[in-house]
């Protein structure tokens, strides 16, 4: 459960600067109507607002994302949610460091902090709930006893409805600046990296083993958004559902080493992703992960296909 559902009070490590939850994102595509098809069939609420797609979880008020129309597939922001009492904090981090604030843009109301982080990606911090989890999300592996058919009928399976964002990976011209910047600025913390190549942040206050990562590429870019389901099956029979919608392309079935979550990523219409996740690890505020750095073999999948060639690629260069 997570704090925006109302059942459990948000944690906080105490004495501590950092944001709780990556809140939300906004990124444009050249088509709004491709854009409400494929992620309506990926099992997400698309709703229209302000010639905005809006993106919730299904049966769930928080928005996760809103996408405008634009030239081409861009990244356009990604806002994080910090406690009220810690935003004169954050504006006084930012003053010190000499970090410029910046206006909102054009046509959004917000009293939250903007600004831009290393590679020039636009940043907001604003107060807001804690939609990061404050506990483990619930993984359900059902085992059948003796004398009993375990898997469903396939006319009794019910589509797959990704529960909340899990992260969001970024592409970025230098990982170790990502991580100095981020730790720094909003106080998130480096679970694991590998090398100068990829690296995954958590906040302080309990969250998933990431709730943004950073790989390296020529240019900024992104890259995929995780959202979290509950079982195998369900990444599953998201992937087979994706599949007969004619989005063939993608990575999975699989697990991760770093995470440590199953996974199934879906690319999208414009060399993106989108990831049903499951299981992913979890540090809680009273948590101290030791972060490492691993090799390459032991930091992408513990098993699984074949990476595609373009897996890595950044379509938005």
């Amino acid at each position: 459960m997570t704090a925006m559902q109302g059942f459990i009070k948000p944690c906080r490590r105490p004495g501590e600067l950092g944001i709780h939850s990556l809140d939300h994102f906004h990124f444009t595509v050249p088509d709004l109507s491709v854009a409400k098809n494929f992620y309506n069939e990926f099992g997400l609420d698309i709703g229209e607002k302000d010639n905005l797609l809006t993106m919730h979880t299904h049966g769930h008020s928080h928005r996760w994302g809103t996408i405008a129309e634009g030239s081409r597939k861009k990244h356009g922001y990604v806002s994080f949610g910090a406690f009220e009492d810690d935003i004169e904090k954050f504006a006084g981090r930012l003053q010190a460091m000499g970090i410029k604030r910046l206006d909102p843009p054009k046509g959004i109301d917000s009293n939250g902090l903007w600004f831009r982080d290393h590679d020039g990606n636009l940043v907001e911090i604003r107060v807001a709930e804690k939609s990061s989890p404050n506990e483990k999300s619930s993984f359900t592996f059902a085992q059948t006893g003796p004398g009993r058919r375990g898997a469903p009928f396939r006319s009794e399976i019910r589509r797959t409805h990704p529960r909340r964002l899990t992260h969001i990976l970024l592409f970025t011209r230098d990982v170790a600046e990502a991580i100095k910047f981020y730790t720094r600025v909003l106080g998130l913390r480096l679970s694991d990296k590998s090398s100068d190549n990829i690296a995954f942040l958590h906040g302080i206050h309990g969250s998933d083993h990431h709730m943004i990562a950073f790989a390296r590429s020529e240019a900024p870019g992104h890259h995929h958004f995780s959202w979290d389901v509950g079982s195998v099956d369900e990444i599953g029979v998201g992937a087979m559902h994706m599949l007969d919608k004619g989005f063939a392309r993608g990575w999975g079935l699989g697990r991760h080493v770093l995470g440590s979550n199953y996974f199934h990523y879906v690319r999208d219409p414009w060399g993106s992703y989108s990831e049903y996740s499951a299981d992913i690890d979890y540090i809680p505020a009273t948590c101290d992960w030791p972060s490492g750095d691993h090799d390459a073999d032991d930091s992408f999948y513990a098993w699984g296909p074949n990476v595609p060639d373009d897996f890595v690629h950044n379509f938005e260069v």
